[in-house]
């Protein structure tokens, strides 16, 4: 499982002109969900990303968290971040998971974001989605789990 994670001073996401989710500062999650995720890299990444230092404190430097900021979580799924690009001019998908389970571990992990910090906004799984973000820093992060 895999998570771009972006600071962000604001983000929504939008699926056929409805707003689906916003935030305000915080990060924006892109996951990406492989053949072989489980429940628990699930609750992994999901504590690493609550976790994970990236907002300034007074001193400037990247030492609080989400939490410590109450910021908002915007979760998006995004089957291409586990493309494999190493090869041709075409990304591969096979270390990708089957829609189902995609959606199945998607649902999860935002029913566990939902339950761990109160500001948490998504996507769609499987549509069209429109993502605006303002890319605070920027600050940008491939986690996995």
């Amino acid at each position: 499982m895999k998570a771009l994670i972006q600071r962000v001073s604001k983000a929504s996401v939008t699926v056929d002109g409805e707003c689906t989710g916003a935030i305000d500062h915080g990060i924006l999650v892109l996951l990406g969900v492989e053949k072989d995720d489980t429940p628990e890299k699930a609750d992994k990444l999901l504590k690493k990303v609550l976790g994970y230092r990236i907002f300034s404190d007074d001193a400037g430097k990247m030492n609080l968290n989400l939490q410590q900021v109450n910021g908002g979580l915007l979760v998006v799924s995004q089957f291409t971040l586990v493309a494999d690009t190493a090869k041709g001019l075409r990304p591969s998908f096979s270390s990708g998971a089957s829609p189902a389970l995609g959606e199945e571990l998607y649902d999860y992990f935002v029913a566990q974001a939902q339950q761990a910090h109160p500001q948490v906004g998504t996507g769609r799984f499987g549509a069209d989605m429109k993502v605006n973000l303002l890319n605070d820093g920027p600050v940008t992060f491939m986690l996995e789990a």
